[in-house]
């Protein structure tokens, strides 16, 4: 299945004093692709406060394969590792690429959903569900 693709911008204050983007940033943008994805398939910042239930990151890891540049068009490649029975937990990859051909980044996050009142991990709505259902599965767990 083809991964959701979300088209993102290098910004002077990306920049970091080697002239490449700060390593932080490759997070920032896989974070604003993986909230996009949601929310095109349904899954929006009301929804969310509907229902009072959020995402929550467990673990965040990045491998570093190509420096960022300003004036790089780079895009974020997202797919579903992994995701429970019950879909409280669930593994994200997202794939950073520049200039349409180069893998730069290789971002991989656990995460959960958390009710936002009682601060705890919980199953979430069936509307999620049925989002995470048709999400793209990574291939053999990601790259």
């Amino acid at each position: 299945m083809n991964p959701i693709t979300i088209k993102s911008d290098i910004r002077w204050a990306d920049i970091d004093a080697n002239f490449h983007v700060l390593h932080s940033r490759y997070y920032d943008y896989c974070a604003d692709a993986r909230m996009k994805a949601l929310q095109s398939g349904g899954i929006t910042m009301q929804l969310i406060q509907q229902h009072g239930v959020g995402p929550v990151l467990l673990r965040e890891e990045c491998v570093f394969k190509r420096e960022l540049k300003f004036g790089d068009a780079i895009e974020i490649r997202i797919f579903l590792k992994s995701v429970t029975e019950d879909f409280s937990r669930w593994s994200f990859i997202c794939e950073i690429w520049k200039n349409n051909d180069i893998l730069s980044a290789v971002v991989t996050v656990d995460g959960a959903w958390i009710d936002v009142a009682k601060r705890k991990l919980v199953a979430p709505p069936d509307v999620f569900q049925e989002v995470f259902k048709q999400l793209p599965k990574a291939e053999n767990g990601g790259v």
